[in-house]
């Protein structure tokens, strides 16, 4: 069976879960505490040297890393990822966006707030990444007004990637009332079949 190890409250943790359970493929959540240093012992390292979940474990002993890349490997083949061509580019570019431009400030923010609760003493730190993850969530309010999904008509794992911390953004002291096309694509990811939110 795949072993998925991973942190309770990681959007790029629930990235594979939410895949796997739509998809309906079988898996093995093995909680891990990140914040508490696990990733950084020896065991772990032994199965990614980079040192931080998620981590797929397949069923033959394979690992992947990565989370839009457990997304890629796992969606092979189905709806959730067009063939190749134009199409997956465009899916490709949104998990290449919310990896370099969303993540970043969006998830970061949320876990300097939410987990480390540094809001006031990184008060400035924080409202120079939250400026750069509101810059995102307009990119994204853009795209979404003209499409209902990220990608186009078709809901994608380029949906599941950005919805992961989209919807907690909440916790990093993000207010999504400005973003209506966004708020309903949220609401419309959340009626996809198998799907379940972080919270």
């Amino acid at each position: 069976m795949i072993k998925l190890y991973g942190m309770t409250g990681s959007g790029n943790c629930w990235k594979p879960a939410v895949l796997m359970t739509m998809l309906g493929i079988e898996f093995q959540w093995i909680e891990i505490d990140s914040v508490g240093g696990e990733t950084r012992q020896p065991a772990f390292l032994a199965m990614n040297p980079n040192g931080r979940v998620p981590l797929l474990q397949l069923a033959d002993g394979r690992y992947l890393a990565e989370s839009n890349a457990m997304l890629c490997y796992l969606a092979e083949g189905t709806p959730l990822l067009p063939p190749p061509g134009y199409p997956r580019a465009k899916v490709l570019e949104w998990l290449f966006f919310e990896q370099y431009s969303h993540e970043p400030y969006v998830a970061t923010v949320r876990f300097w707030i939410h987990y480390l609760h540094q809001r006031e003493h990184w008060r400035d730190k924080i409202a120079e990444a939250r400026a750069k993850g509101e810059a995102a969530l307009a990119v994204m309010e853009t795209a979404l007004s003209r499409a209902p999904y990220l990608a186009g008509a078709s809901f994608s794992v380029a949906d599941i990637a950005l919805y992961a911390y989209t919807h907690v953004a909440d916790q990093g002291d993000y207010d999504l009332s400005p973003y209506p096309a966004l708020r309903k694509w949220l609401e419309s990811c959340r009626q996809q079949p198998g799907f379940f939110s972080m919270r």
